[in-house]
Formats: structure tokens, sequence, C-alpha cells
């Protein structure tokens, strides 16, 4: 693209290459990037910046709650004490510090590990990627829960996977239903390579698999000899109810009352962990405990994806596990538990928000826990919402699906990220774009962003190659706003 003065940085590296442009590569790019998206959150990240925009959209936890100062001192810290090994590589599985540290947190989720199967990667979603990387040919299956996590559908597409979604309901994935899908799938010869759950306040779903459910998935599992990947951000975030033990705790003890079990090792559980929601996603730090079979497979693939996750995040995180409250307690405890009450806070301004503006036209989960609430709005087709909406953002329910099809009626909304004005407001504006007597869109704006169906045949093709969802552009006056930030930098 030309340089255009009028066009700040960021303008140019979010605009999509046309048709034209595409086709020039096409016979270079692998086969797999045909089926390879964009992640819906992905694209909505750059809104987030927008001062007239309102976020409901990502997965975000509500990072100016961590002191500023306490930031500053743990990273003096580093650098008085440990700046020749934060600034060097460190072992792909992860520091030993660091492995401690999640050990800990485990330990909180009532789980007990063994360090020597845990790695430490860069994110939770580096673990999809690895897994899906160690596990995954072009069409081997993978069981999912519907609607799954959004971040991990352009995953499971760019490894051309077969992913059987399974609808739940509010006890979580319907576990007869999917011993009926095993069976069919045995009777077209396919054997599923793993079950993904999120069993904990599913991200979108915003529920809780029970606990009568959880036993019979690793009972299952442990019968048919199926991996379980199980992600669980938010365990720790939970704001009612009781805890309930992970599916890794549940194999393990079951494979300690078998032969050889030692009540700590999982054999057919890949749990995936993550400081981003319980400390800050800009750390970028993962982690997964895993089988040693399997454990070895995402080493490897670690080792050609980035060598090792940051070494100076992970001592970071090392100092600030050895952090002591005023009380006495380990100062990430505390910080989890006022995050706790503030995000219960916020989950209930917006179930309340959502009660006074929607009524009887939508419907939505009451999450124990988590970030999200996943709504449904009778005869409104969300992504089409999202096209006409200017000022809030969130993420629509097709996101969600494998098939881009279902969930057309539903969104997920965030609830931590955002003060409680910004939460009624933005609730507010959703429903104002909705007729109040036809419950359908409004027809008042002839300026919404097109549709799939309305697309033409270039944009069609490029939608192949990029499937996202489309979001309004950003106007003159903000590439105006956006060339100044450059020019004061």
């Amino acid at each position: 693209m030309p340089d255009d003065p009028k066009i700040g940085r960021d303008d140019r590296r979010r605009t999509r290459p046309a048709a034209h442009e595409l086709a020039r590569y096409e016979a270079l790019f692998a086969a797999r990037t045909r089926g390879m998206k964009s992640s819906a959150m992905r694209e909505m990240m750059a809104l987030t910046e927008r001062p007239d925009v309102i976020s409901l959209a990502g997965g975000l936890p509500d990072t100016s709650t961590f002191a500023p100062e306490l930031y500053a001192k743990l990273m003096s810290q580093v650098a008085a004490e440990s700046a020749a090994r934060a600034l060097q590589y460190g072992p792909t599985e992860g520091m030993a510090v660091t492995i401690d540290c999640i050990v800990e947190v485990m330990a909180a989720e009532g789980t007990t590990v063994d360090p020597a199967n845990v790695i430490v990667t860069t994110g939770g979603q580096q673990v999809i990627d690895l897994v899906c990387k160690a596990l995954i040919d072009p069409g081997d299956v993978i069981v999912a829960e519907a609607p799954t996590y959004p971040g991990a559908v352009p995953t499971f597409d760019a490894y051309q996977a077969d992913v059987v979604q399974i609808e739940m309901d509010g006890d979580g994935m319907p576990i007869d239903e999917l011993e009926r899908t095993l069976d069919r799938l045995a009777g077209e010869g396919r054997r599923p390579k793993f079950i993904y759950t999120i069993p904990n306040f599913q991200n979108p779903g915003g529920v809780t698999m029970s606990l009568p459910r959880r036993r019979r998935l690793v009972e299952v599992a442990r019968e048919r000899e199926l991996l379980v990947l199980e992600d669980n951000p938010y365990g720790l975030l939970r704001y009612e109810g009781q805890a309930l033990p992970t599916l890794y705790s549940l194999d393990a003890s079951l494979g300690a009352g078998g032969a050889g079990g030692d009540g700590v090792s999982s054999d057919l559980v890949i749990y995936l962990g993550t400081f981003s929601k319980i400390l800050s996603p800009g750390l970028r730090l993962g982690w997964s405990v895993a089988p040693r079979a399997v454990l070895e497979k995402l080493n490897l693939g670690k080792q050609g994806a980035d060598l090792c996750s940051s070494p100076m995040t992970q001592l970071f995180v090392a100092a600030y596990f050895a952090e002591r409250a005023d009380d006495g307690r380990a100062a990430w405890v505390e910080y989890v538990e006022r995050l706790r009450g503030l995000y219960r806070s916020r989950r209930d301004v917006m179930l309340e928000s959502l009660a006074e503006h929607f009524g009887e036209r939508a419907s939505w989960t009451r999450p124990e826990g988590g970030l999200f609430i996943w709504a449904t709005l009778d005869g409104v087709d969300t992504t089409d919402l999202m096209g006409r909406s200017k000022g809030v953002a969130f993420v629509p329910g097709r996101a969600a699906y494998m098939d881009g099809q279902r969930g057309s009626s539903s969104m997920r909304l965030n609830f931590a990220g955002v003060p409680d004005e910004d939460i009624r407001e933005g609730i507010r504006r959703i429903a104002a774009l909705i007729d109040p007597d036809t419950g359908l869109l409004g027809g008042a704006d002839t300026s919404r962003t097109r549709t799939a169906a309305e697309l033409t045949d270039a944009d069609n093709e490029r939608a192949n190659l990029a499937d996202i969802v489309a979001l309004p552009r950003r106007g003159d006056s903000d590439r105006a706003n956006s060339a100044r930030r450059q020019q004061n930098r």
C-alpha cells in the first residue's frame, strides 16, 4: 500500500488486502490456510482503543486493579536481582520458580500435580495450539461443547479438524449425548483425538458442568481411552456456590485406584491454565499439565514455535508470588479475592441491566463465576446487530460455532473489564437498536455494515480466506486522532 500521511500506522496494518492482491499469492499458500479464520475477539480488540466505544466483547479482566506501585516494585526487583536471567533464554518447559507458582495455584483449586508434568506456555491459547499440533491431522475429530470458546475456533480450523459440537444445557455438556455421539462416530470408524471442554463458567456459555457429569465424563474417557483437554482459565473466579473438582484431579484419583496410579498424575486429562485472568493477560503466561508422553510432544512443538516463554515475565510472576499482603497472606490470593468481589458486583449490574432493557425479549445465563454472560435475543441476528452498532462491541454468537451459522441470535457479553456505568450504558445501547414494539432490528440506520448475503463475489472470495465478523470502519476523525497520536510520540 502506498504511504498516505492521512492514514495512521494502525490503519495501514488493519487494512485487508483486496481479492486480486490475495490471488497473486494464492498458489503459494499451504492448503490449511484456506480454512484459517480470524478470531472474532482479536478483530474487536481494535475497538477497545476507541474512547467512543464501550467494549463488552473481549475476555478482558480489569488490569487497572493491579497497583502500579507494586508493578514498578516487582519490575525493579527483577532488574536488580535477576537482570541477566530475565534477559536470557530459558528452558522450554519453563523456569522452576514459575512452575512452583503454578503448583501453588492448582493446589488452591484442590488439585495436586507433579511439577515434572508441567510446561509453561505463552498464554493459555498456546496450549490449544500445541495440543492440536501434537494430535491433529487434517480430518481428525475433536468433540467440543456448543457453543465453544471463540478463540479455539480458528485454531481448530487452522489444523483442519472436524469438530463435532454438543449443545450444552444448564449443567454443561450432557454426557448421555456425548456417549451417543461417540457411538455414532465409532460406527463410522472415527475416533476423536480429544474432547475439549471448559467445565467452569464456560466461555462463552457461562454455565458450569455439574459434579455428576464431571465424574461421568472422566469415566467415559477412561472406558474409551480418550484424551480430554480441560480448559480452566476461570476456576478461581467463583462468586457463589461450591467449588468443584477439576477433571484432572478426578482422573488422577481414579488412576490411584487402578494399576500404579499415584493420585497426582492424570492418564487422560490435559489441563490448561493461565495467569491471564487471575493476574494479567499482558504477561502472556499459561501452562499445561499433561501425561508424560503428551508433555514430551508439547515440549517439542513449543521448541519449534518460540523456544521458551519470556523469562522476564516468569520472574515477575515468581517475585509477585513471594509478596505478602498486609494480613500476611500471599498477595496473589488477596488480589484474586478482591477480583472476585469486583466481578461479582459487575455481573449483578449486567444481569439487572439485561432485565431492565430486554425483559421478555431475551434470555441469558446467570454464571456462578468467570467473565461472561451468554444472551439470546428473540428473532435478532446478532452479527447484523453488531454491524449496526457504532458505540458498543460484543461477540456475536456465530463466532462460537464451527459452522458459523448456529448461535445467530446469541451474543457473548463480558462484564469484568468495564465499570458499572459502562455496563449499564452498553446494554442500553444494544437494546436501543431493537424496536420495542416488534422486537426486531430497527430500520432507521441505513449506514449499517453489510451482511454476508449482501457481499459481492469479490468480497465473498476474501471472506473464504478470512472469515471474520464485519466491524464498522474508523471514521476520518478517528484517523486524524491516530495521526496526531503518532506525531506526539
